[in-house]
């Protein structure tokens, strides 16, 4: 297969198509005609009406929808504990609107006597989407309050996609992955993570087109939303190490700084105890559902064993990213081609949720728009979203079993519920191992293999290497004995 056109043919690059470019997807199209044929233009031949963008957002519409179905019984019934775990349909919306005085008028953060758990652009969207619920009954307006936030993240879904589509250049349906993911179905309306997603996404796309300050100012306001998107300035920084170009780590992460501080600045002045709840929280929580953590305690527990307190935990999460960082800068400073941009986040990002203190179902939102980016393959896709799909049901079965008395069927024990815990971490580390693999030998990333270097990176692209460190000889060796 050849994708390719010569530079000066004046013509618009061709776009990768998947039914070409991916063998599962060549043998699913079988039933619809077969793969593309070879004699068709895809980027340059007009599709019509049905042109990338406008396919990736009716698909997106759809599973949008189905999302929301999947809340039927809850939507009818009421959010009430334990039937929305056995239903499950369980969403921080409801319970955060009833339970955090929003219902009863309370601004997050801002509120006197506020104490919301989370950062600050997601107590103002909080507020304001509480701000247009009607007065009524109040399961009526449980259901409205989840209802405006569900539309809202449909729209916020879209921009994501359509973000992610225009990134990556000729392979615009790897944004097929995030329109129609498992995980965003089912998560998606869990919480308020998919706004964090698309900041980050829109952060991702002006870095790209190295429009630095809005991608800065795009990453500084994911982080005020999520703090997870601060961790992609980790990888501008090893590409500026590798590459020995910091002016794109000095404004990026300039202005992200800036604008963490204007939105932050506010809210820590009008109510200062308001605004630091949210990272006192954090810093003395213990381990949370579905952490490796929270794992370790609950077989600990069955086995007679020490268990282990917030203070261990929060040294043990701290100290194993920082190792899994470093992991990840000796894989960026000694591969023998730079690594792209969106490979270094996701490695970042997955390692982060790997040794957070919790894992809470949502958090799958954070790494399907990088992994599309990163590793657009959708056998390794499908694989690990059925497996969040399990992890998903797991811990509303579990849920159901530790907040009711339920009779014995319905209910999910502790050791399946680990085992659940397990295949997904097992599940995220395999696709960083992939991602690893890919690097190390870019015959095998998906991207690279039809002559790219990297889409994503912006000033990185293209740049020569001023830093590369030698792999001892051992691993040298081990490495062609490997491939030969």
């Amino acid at each position: 297969m050849h994708e390719t056109q010569s530079p000066d043919s004046g013509r618009r690059p061709r776009i990768v198509v998947p039914s070409r470019s991916d063998a599962l997807l060549r043998n699913f199209t079988e039933v619809i005609g077969g793969p593309l044929g070879s004699r068709t233009d895809p980027g340059v031949v007009s599709p019509g009406i049905y042109s990338v963008e406008r396919v990736l957002i009716v698909l997106t519409a759809l599973a949008a929808l189905v999302g929301v179905l999947l809340k039927g019984y809850c939507r009818a019934n009421g959010w009430e504990t334990p039937t929305q775990f056995y239903a499950t349909c369980y969403s921080d919306f409801p319970e955060l609107f009833r339970n955090r005085g929003m219902a009863a008028g309370i601004f997050p953060i801002l509120g006197s006597g506020s104490q919301f758990e989370y950062p600050v652009l997601l107590g103002l969207i909080a507020g304001v989407t509480a701000w247009l619920v009607p007065g009524g009954e109040a399961g009526a307006r449980a259901l409205a309050y989840f209802d405006i936030n569900a539309v809202l993240l449909a729209a916020v879904a879209m921009a994501t996609v359509l973000v992610t589509a225009r990134m990556p250049g000729r392979r615009p349906w790897d944004a097929a992955m995030v329109a129609v993911a498992p995980g965003i179905v089912l998560a998606g309306t869990i919480n308020w993570d998919l706004w964090a997603a698309c900041l980050l996404a829109l952060g991702m796309y002006f870095f790209a087109r190295q429009r630095l300050v809005p991608a800065g100012v795009m990453i500084g306001l994911a982080t005020a939303t999520k703090l997870y998107p601060l961790l992609v300035l980790g990888a501008i920084l090893l590409l500026a190490v590798r590459t020995g170009r910091w002016r794109p780590l000095l404004v990026a992460g300039g202005s992200a700084a800036a604008a963490w501080l204007a939105v932050n600045l506010p809210f820590a002045a009008a109510n200062p105890s308001g605004w630091a709840f949210f990272f006192q929280y954090s810093a003395e929580r213990g381990a949370g559902y579905s952490s490796a953590w929270f794992a370790y305690n609950l077989v600990a527990d069955r086995l007679g064993w020490s268990g282990l307190g917030a203070g261990a935990v929060s040294m043990f999460s701290t100290g194993f990213f920082a190792v899994a960082c470093a992991g990840i800068a000796a894989v960026a400073l000694t591969a023998p081609r730079r690594p792209r941009m969106a490979q270094l986040a996701f490695l970042i990002v997955a390692a982060f949720i790997l040794t957070s203190k919790v894992y809470s179902p949502q958090y799958v939102v954070w790494l399907i728009p990088l992994l599309a980016l990163a590793r657009p393959r959708w056998r390794d896709f499908l694989v690990w979203q059925g497996i969040e799909a399990l992890h998903w049901a797991a811990i509303w079965m579990y849920l159901g079993q530790v907040t009711s008395a339920g009779s014995s069927q319905h209910n999910l024990d502790m050791p399946y519920y680990v085992l659940a815990v397990a295949a997904h971490m097992a599940a995220v580390a395999y696709l960083m191992a992939r991602v690893v693999w890919d690097i190390y030998d870019p015959a095998y990333d998906p991207i690279r293999r039809h002559h790219l270097d990297d889409p994503h990176g912006g000033p990185f692209s293209n740049a020569p290497d001023r830093i590369r460190l030698k792999l001892p000889a051992s691993f040298r060796a081990a490495k062609a004995g490997s491939r030969a």
